[in-house]
């Protein structure tokens, strides 16, 4: 009597049980970028009043068991969180929904970024700083008399160049093809010029 006592208590329970707990459903989906319509891989889903978290996969799509008015979290990198209840008596205990996620736009502060770790390094640095000349002081060394020779001498001879030098070459041979050289070892005068000049030497250390 004691054992029929408790299964009936047992069984008792279980219906209880069995009228307490909402009915279950597939929920089933795709979501999507609200403002582009593109789809947003990877989302997690989390039931909040089971305690279970699931994903979407690349394409967005998701699917798995859930309980009449259950509540449903969606969470994404750079979306704003979405939630809903799965509604109640379903009919063929199915729900489909079509998710569209919010983009959240967030603005971070501005961020500058400076080569030294410490004031005393920038301090150090800005002591020793090496400050590039204007560009007045660059045009005079570049217009300087060095600066020129050097150009010249490096910068190789044009077409111009070249043909100028050649006919001043042929015009000064033209012009002196019929005089005659004379050579100043044979001429008298410059034998007297230079005698004078050393016997004007010697009497001058004579002297001395």
């Amino acid at each position: 009597m004691k054992y029929l006592i408790l299964l009936l208590m047992f069984f008792t329970g279980l219906g209880a049980f069995a009228q307490q707990e909402p009915p279950i459903a597939q929920f089933s989906g795709v979501i999507y970028d609200k403002d582009s319509n593109s789809v947003v891989p990877y989302v997690t889903i989390r039931n909040i009043t089971e305690g279970k978290n699931y994903s979407a996969n690349y394409k967005g799509y998701f699917s798995f068991v859930v309980h009449e008015g259950d509540s449903i979290l969606f969470t994404a990198v750079g979306y704003k969180k979405l939630a809903l209840n799965i509604p109640k008596n379903l009919t063929n205990k199915k729900f489909t929904a079509l998710i569209k996620l919010k983009p959240d736009n967030i603005e971070l502060p501005t961020v500058t970024i400076f080569p030294w770790a410490s004031i005393d390094e920038f301090n150090k640095d800005f002591l020793t700083m090496k400050f590039a000349d204007d560009d007045l002081e660059i045009a005079k060394k570049n217009l300087s008399k060095e600066s020129l020779r050097d150009l010249y001498m490096s910068l190789p001879r044009d077409g111009a160049e070249y043909n100028t030098n050649s006919f001043q070459y042929n015009h000064n041979k033209l012009n002196n093809s019929h005089m005659v050289y004379t050579n100043p070892l044979l001429n008298p005068l410059a034998w007297g010029a230079l005698i004078k000049q050393i016997t004007e030497g010697n009497k001058s250390r004579d002297k001395k």
